[in-house]
């Protein structure tokens, strides 16, 4: 027997039991004639005692130990002396006097301290990702996972929902980002893909009559990785059959109310029920499709006002058909940021698409700045009595298309939050995002879905903008989906899919996909809604991203046990790698050398 117990079991009603416990030598301490070691396991910590008087053998044993070497020990539970507990350890109240030892295994010098929460860069700790995993703080966020994932699974269990499985191997049918290819050994020069989310089988196991279906999904997107992207991450999947998109939100929000409750009990709840906003109000007041709450910088529009300015920049823009100016008012910002602050948010507008970053800043003696000179006098009074501007303050501008107005100005809204400290780490505040657009037009003039091409959209909007050759009015055209974001993260999102053959067919001309380009891709998907598809929507969470706001990390490589890099590469694995010759014949594959 290895263990009689784990390294977190043992209390007082255990002294003077003899037990066996078996772990890692996570801190040796040798005051002289005795010896202590610290044992840990998954669990948690349990003080070892030597003494020689008591065990001359196991004594000299452990005066070799090392960090991280594993053992077996036997031994009596005794209190520990007065004034020598440990609060801060569930088993610090006891110690093992230890009878007997045994090395089952050392243990190189490790490349960083497994004891101590010291930073370590992240190349080293993905290299050796089976140590950083022992870390304490690494260990919590994996039990932690394990835990929530339970959670989810028990709710839908509770709620009569059905845990499908779907094929890994699928056919590669484009939705948006960039999928993986697999070849094929028995079908030469073909390929499956590895799903991006189970969108369509979901869909098809509801016309299969299963009308609640879940899944702990594995997903995969071969895009450029940021803080909450892995190239393989997990989805919480769900689709419904004979269902609103009410219910579906109705439904979820009760799921997150309770993760809340159980997960992040400290977390206060800005919104219940969570706030509800469409995507053009989320735009239009915070330049976000997911929108921070947890504070109230909302942007305003002031097109109409500089619509005959003298500043060329606004005037002109204010005038198009498309343009649109919008302000942003930073209470006290002339008077908390500094010129230095003022040019970082240059550069983050410009980096998001803006042109530059124009600013009025408010004194007792005027508005002063690159924008007050060519703002007349009752276009200035115009100006800030609108957004209500007070001295001291500063009144930042976006000006160009509906989009490039305003999402560098929700990028300088929520870092101005991070500098007058506004975003309340205490505070969850959960908001729906409704009525998306059903289509965006690309810089190249394309129609392409904003979700999905599955899709349901507002059936008066297709009627009314979705006649016309304009491609411009097809983006008016509104759908029936929504995200749920919080504190400016995008949580998940969904829709109320198409469930007729002739509705998504005609979504497939609006985007310019012929009748052959749609039945090659998606005529499995066709001729099922053919045999009495029902009506039916569903949603799907980033469980990673979940996680990561619940542990309060930085990006969802600390809740993943084994995840890629920055760069989209195990370099614990040595992964993606170069394959045998003999292989790739096999495949039929043949690599074309680039040069450097």
């Amino acid at each position: 027997m290895f263990r009689s117990h784990t390294c977190n079991d043992l209390q007082k009603e255990h002294i003077g039991q003899s037990v066996t416990l078996s772990g890692w030598v996570h801190r040796r301490r040798d005051h002289g004639e005795l010896i202590f070691v610290d044992l840990r396991d998954r669990y948690g910590l349990t003080q070892l005692h030597f003494d020689p008087s008591v065990a001359k053998e196991a004594h000299e044993k452990a005066g070799k130990l090392r960090s991280e070497w594993v053992v077996k020990i036997t031994g009596n539970v005794r209190q520990r002396p007065e004034g020598q507990e440990n609060k801060s350890m569930n088993t610090g109240g006891i110690e093992i006097d230890v009878q007997e030892i045994e090395v089952l295994n050392t243990s190189k010098t490790p490349p960083f301290e497994i004891d101590q929460d010291k930073k370590v860069g992240e190349d080293i700790r993905l290299q050796y990702r089976y140590l950083d995993l022992r870390k304490e703080r690494m260990r919590e966020n994996i039990i932690f996972r394990s835990k929530l994932t339970k959670f989810v699974r028990d709710f839908y269990d509770e709620k009569d929902f059905l845990d499908i499985e779907t094929p890994i191997l699928i056919k590669g049918t484009p939705e948006g980002s960039r999928e993986y290819l697999v070849p094929s050994r028995i079908y030469p020069g073909e390929f499956f893909v590895l799903p991006q989310s189970p969108q369509q089988l979901k869909q098809l196991s509801m016309v299969a009559g299963f009308d609640k279906y879940f899944q702990i999904a594995k997903c995969f997107r071969d895009e450029d990785l940021r803080g909450d992207r892995q190239p393989e991450f997990t989805q919480i999947d769900v689709e419904m059959s004979f269902i609103t998109q009410e219910e579906i939100m109705n439904l979820h929000e009760e799921l997150f109310i309770n993760i809340t409750k159980k997960f992040a009990s400290d977390k206060q709840l800005k919104f219940s029920p969570f706030k509800r906003i469409t995507w053009q109000e989320s735009m239009e007041k915070y330049g976000s499709d997911k929108p921070d709450l947890r504070f109230d910088l909302e942007i305003t529009d002031v097109t109409d006002i500089v619509e005959n300015c003298g500043f060329k920049v606004f005037s002109s823009i204010a005038q198009s058909k498309e343009g649109t100016v919008r302000a942003l008012k930073i209470p006290g910002g002339d008077e908390k940021l500094t010129r230095k602050d003022i040019d970082d948010l240059t550069k983050l507008a410009q980096e998001h698409g803006a042109k530059g970053l124009a600013y009025v800043q408010i004194r007792d003696g005027g508005a002063v700045g690159p924008v007050a000179k060519f703002l007349n006098e009752a276009e200035l009074a115009a100006v800030l009595e609108r957004v209500d501007a007070k001295s001291g303050d500063i009144v930042f501008f976006g000006a160009d298309k509906f989009i490039k107005a305003l999402e560098p100005l929700g990028q300088v809204r929520l870092k101005c939050a991070d500098m007058l400290e506004l975003r309340d780490p205490k505070v969850f505040a959960f908001a729906w995002v409704t009525d998306f657009p059903a289509f965006e037009q690309s810089d190249d003039g394309c129609i392409t879905a904003v979700h999905h091409p599955f899709t349901r959209m507002n059936e008066e909007d297709l009627e009314k903008y979705g006649n016309t050759d304009d491609m411009h009015d097809r983006t008016k055209i509104r759908s029936y989906a929504y995200d749920l974001a919080l504190n400016g993260v995008e949580l998940g999102g969904g829709s109320i899919r198409i469930h007729e053959r002739e509705l998504q067919e005609r979504v497939f001309t609006l985007m310019n996909i012929s009748e052959k380009e749609s039945e090659m891709k998606f005529g499995h998907l066709l001729k099922a809604f053919e045999y009495g598809a029902p009506p039916h929507g569903g949603i799907a969470f980033g469980l990673d991203r979940i996680l990561m706001l619940l542990r309060e990390e930085p990006n969802i490589r600390e809740v993943m046990a084994f995840p890629k890099d920055s760069k989209a590469k195990d370099i614990m694995l040595g992964a993606p790698s170069a394959m045998p010759e003999t292989q790739l014949e096999e495949l039929g594959i043949t690599i074309n050398a680039q040069e450097d």
